[in-house]
């Protein structure tokens, strides 16, 4: 039955996100680390994160709006691959600030380029009805990916200590993998949908024309957007009880393993029993995980809530995605998806922002409290989405 449903274009997509995700991991959690060693301050990291989640949001809507309007799906998945490759190199090569803020930029340029085409590509290539199964065998490659690149580097700094640079020469490797596996897919032949230049800001105009179901799914998500914030947080939560380094990259890979192991199969569920169920459902075991991560002390209490949070991406990261696909006509789907993606992007810096300012202001306890209460509204939303739309049925 899997050898219908995965076919040949969506093992390659995923093959190839396992390989970028090896690579891009490998760097994640030395990155600061490193950024510091070369001179970089806390407010200068922050701005580079900053810019570069910045440019890849907006490029999201840009070259998924594109995407459709050509009718090509495989020159935007090569190239932003392409472009997240060799930003890896780039890194080391030079330490001058402007270099380095444009190879970062440039690597989240790579994947504003192919995230709507190639969430595209992958709906494309399925039914309505295995939605769930396709999106979460992706994201259980993409983050078995994630794991094995962080491991890949505590092993090498284990032999090689304050060798950062080397690192982000390896991580080029698994990113030539990538590129490589994307000369084996071939696009559909489909007609551009429209010879109407694209501008750059153009997609916005979609939330005009979409469907209230597509726009009551895209204010609850975003809502829920507003109130997570970066990863690093979790963290920085582990750091702030006083564990080791080892402690805090070993619990980040047992989560990473968790999510790619309960991904497919949360999606093999979700087909059955509706995407919109299985995601409301992991929104609010995100709420629980963030109500209890301000009490947690030791590494078990860690590790239980990290285990809770993989269910909670695997219910929800490609589980919305799925969802979206179904709700957009074909010919839009990565318009559709750059959109949401697109303004996630931003709120998510937005919620890292006001995630950071509740830390030091008030404290991570109370922080993670008021994120675990501003995700269970978004979650109850979500939840009462099909009561709204009943009502408007009936007023019609």
């Amino acid at each position: 039955m899997f050898k219908k449903i995965l076919t040949r274009t969506i093992l390659i997509v995923s093959f190839v996100s396992l390989f970028t995700d090896i690579a891009s991991e490998m760097l994640y959690p030395v990155m600061p680390v490193y950024l510091r060693s070369i001179g970089f301050s806390l407010v200068l990291i922050g701005i580079l994160e900053g810019l570069a989640e910045a440019t890849a949001g907006l490029s999201k809507g840009y070259f998924g709006n594109l995407s459709d309007k050509t009718g090509k799906r495989v020159p935007f998945v090569r190239w932003g691959y392409l472009l997240s490759a060799i930003s890896k190199p780039m890194m080391a090569l030079f330490i001058y600030p402007i270099w380095i803020f444009f190879a970062r930029t440039l690597d989240r340029l790579g994947k504003g380029v192919r995230t709507g085409s190639r969430d595209a590509m992958l709906s494309d290539e399925t039914s309505r009805e295995n939605k769930g199964k396709v999106f979460g065998f992706h994201r259980a490659m993409d983050t078995l990916g994630a794991a094995i690149g962080p491991f890949g580097a505590l092993i090498f700094l284990h032999y090689y200590p304050g060798q950062y640079k080397w690192l982000f020469f390896i991580a080029f490797v698994p990113g030539i993998i990538a590129i490589s596996l994307t000369f084996l897919l071939k696009d559909k032949h489909t007609p551009a949908s429209s010879k109407t230049k694209v501008g750059f800001l153009t997609y916005l105009k979609y939330w005009g024309k979409a469907g209230l179901n597509y726009k009551l799914l895209v204010a609850g998500l975003l809502l829920f957007t507003l109130f997570n914030s970066s990863d690093a947080f979790l963290l920085l939560a582990i750091k702030n009880q006083g564990l080791t380094d080892t402690a805090m990259i070993g619990v980040y890979i047992f989560y990473n393993l968790i999510y790619a192991l309960l991904a497919f199969p949360v999606g093999i569920i979700a087909d059955r029993i509706g995407l919109r169920t299985t995601m409301v459902g992991g929104l609010f075991v995100f709420a629980m995980v963030y109500f209890f991560m301000g009490f947690a002390v030791t590494v078990s209490q860690f590790v239980v809530l990290f285990g809770f949070y993989a269910l909670y991406a695997a219910s929800t990261e490609g589980i919305s995605k799925a969802l979206i696909t179904n709700l957009a006509d074909k010919h839009e789907t990565a318009t559709a998806i750059g959109f949401y993606t697109s303004l996630a992007s931003i709120f998510t810096m937005l919620a890292s922002s006001l995630a950071g300012v509740l830390w030091f202001s008030l404290g991570p306890r109370i922080m993670f409290i008021i994120s675990g209460s501003g995700v269970a509204v978004a979650a109850i939303f979500l939840a009462t989405n099909r009561l709204i739309l009943q009502k408007k049925q009936q007023e019609i």
